[in-house]
């Protein structure tokens, strides 16, 4: 018996992750949910977040996803997103000036559609603040 799941993290351009892990934890749409080996299977969509995954050496990656969908089998956990990035790969210069011209963009809308696409952007980039800080936290920085 397996005390391991296999999981594929896999952005639009590339894949991010291929490993053997313990657990995932996914910020499905309905909230954070927690993933080990035997899980029942499972379709959701994704919230932009962070993916932790905690390997089998004990130590945890974490990566952040755009949204996406996750699939869950008893042995596999495929994690598909427009978007995703290790959590150490994340710029927190170039997130705080694209969350600052999200708000920009949503004081300044002139249709629904901008306001929309200025909402997205502006989700995404609070999601990786938080991926950022979580990570600083994890490492000891703070």
């Amino acid at each position: 018996m397996s005390m391991t799941i296999h999981v594929d993290i896999v952005s639009q351009e590339r894949e991010i992750f291929s490993g053997l892990a313990q657990m995932v934890f996914a910020p499905a749409i309905m909230g954070e949910v927690g993933i080990a080996p035997q899980h029942a299977p499972l379709v959701t969509r994704l919230a932009p977040g962070v993916v932790r995954v905690k390997l089998t050496d004990g130590m945890e990656a974490s990566f952040y996803v755009s949204g996406g969908i996750l699939e869950v089998q008893p042995y596999v956990v495929t994690i598909l997103s427009d978007t995703a990035v290790r959590a150490e790969d994340l710029d927190e210069a170039a997130v705080l000036k694209a969350k600052e011209q999200a708000e920009k963009d949503l004081r300044n809308r002139e249709t629904l559609t901008d306001y929309a696409i200025a909402q997205t952007q502006l989700a995404e980039t609070v999601a990786q603040l938080r991926a950022i800080q979580r990570l600083r936290k994890r490492a000891g920085h703070s």
